[in-house]
């Protein structure tokens, strides 16, 4: 089994781990760690597959790193979409003019 193969098994095995817990996970924080550990699987494969040529492919690399800022990028969106979402009612309450 050569490098880049063995790499790619590890790829679609993050990939598939960061599925299921995306099916059957119910709180936000570990959905969004789950979707994390998904496009960790995919970059994964995607650096794999241009390792597999000599030299190597600077297209897929250069998506990999495009592919990083976007993914913590959008983390840290749901990260803080997470959070106010989670916000506890007393809080809200004490938000609220009184009259």
């Amino acid at each position: 089994m050569s490098s880049s193969l063995f790499w790619m098994i590890i790829g679609a095995t993050l990939w598939l781990l960061g599925l299921h817990g995306l099916l059957t996970l119910r709180h936000a924080l570990r959905r969004i760690i789950a979707f994390n550990l998904m496009g960790s699987g995919v970059f994964l494969v995607m650096i794999a597959l241009a390792a597999r040529s000599q030299p190597s492919d600077p297209l897929l690399i250069a998506l990999v790193v495009t592919g990083l800022v976007v993914a913590v990028s959008a983390t840290a969106l749901a990260l803080r979409l997470a959070g106010v979402a989670q916000v506890p009612e007393h809080s809200k309450r004490q938000q609220e003019p009184r009259q």
